[in-house]
């Protein structure tokens, strides 16, 4: 049948191992210049838009925003709300050396300056990652974000969702809730998702696990590609992949694209050449990155 579960273990760690399929630097160098740019990044955002940072949503030590506000903010707005990657877990030095991201919205608002000064206000999402935090429990923080962004500022306008890597399956996550629990109904237009996972099921049988431990149940019950909601009318998804993501990667986007559009969403997949698992989502910094454009297209459609 081939697949990841014909895999041997070590084929199947690199396969969900980022940091090796770059052709740019080496896997360790790698993570160093992504943390350093994203670092500089959100220093420069922070320089240069009106901000309000540890916004609390919940009582939990990681349920934070940072609220990055449009440079000329009309009566209502819209706001791109971001979700960083990580593999839901702290920085460290896996096994084989292979990633990680700043597990942190302190390094996540690099994205900001191309839209603040386009009237988009963005929003970084703060949560408890492992091994502090269970996969559920990252799950409902993130969807409690939403409604206190509806609650608590009703000048946003629809939300657009912006997730990298593991903030890619939260932000899916998001798109599958049902919100008929939580009392309100945030306005979601649309959603960009970056080089994530959707099927949760290979990571349990590599290092990802380790600081996770998620059993069979919650990574089925987690996997956004097993869990499509009916398709909402307004929201526009576009799933987007490195030419340098892995095999598998790749795959996982192409498969949940094909789920969604079988559900009627309206979705569209982008491959974008010429960059890989880092600098895909690095160079929102840039005003004049693809991505960043079609996102201010997506945006300007609404």
């Amino acid at each position: 049948m081939g697949g990841w579960r014909d895999m041997p273990a070590e084929a199947l760690e690199q396969q969900y191992s980022p940091s090796r399929w770059s052709p740019r630097l080496g896997s360790d160098t790698i993570i160093e210049a992504h943390i350093a740019a994203t670092a500089a990044g959100t220093q420069r955002a922070r320089a240069g838009a009106q901000t309000s940072l540890h916004v609390p949503y919940g009582a939990g030590e990681g349920e934070r925003l940072d609220i990055y506000y449009p440079t000329e903010p009309s009566g209502t707005f819209p706001a791109l709300v971001y979700i960083h990657g990580g593999y839901w877990q702290c920085l460290r030095r896996p096994r084989p050396a292979a990633w990680l991201f700043p597990p942190s919205k302190d390094q996540s608002g690099f994205a900001a300056p191309p839209l603040v000064s386009r009237g988009v206000a963005v929003v970084v999402v703060g949560y408890d990652t492992a091994p502090k935090g269970r996969l559920d429990a990252m799950v409902l923080q993130v969807r409690r974000s939403l409604v206190f962004l509806v609650q608590r500022y009703p000048g946003i306008r629809g939300i657009y969702l912006c997730g990298h890597s593991a903030g890619a399956h939260l932000a899916a996550m998001v798109l599958s809730t049902d919100w008929s629990q939580y009392g309100v109904v945030p306005d979601i237009k649309g959603a960009v998702l970056v080089s994530g996972v959707y099927d949760l099921e290979p990571i349990l049988h590599t290092y990802v696990n380790d600081a996770l431990d998620m059993s069979r149940e919650v990574a089925q019950r987690n996997s956004p590609v097993l869990c499509v909601a009916p398709a909402p009318a307004g929201c526009e998804v576009l799933v987007a992949v490195a030419q340098h993501d892995s095999p598998e990667f790749r795959r996982q986007s192409r498969e949940y694209g094909q789920a969604l559009r079988a559900a009627g969403w309206s979705v569209s997949l982008l491959d974008l050449a010429g960059v890989d698992h880092f600098d895909i989502i690095e160079k929102l910094s840039e005003e004049s990155y693809v991505l960043t454009q079609v996102i201010l297209n997506m945006i300007s459609r609404a």
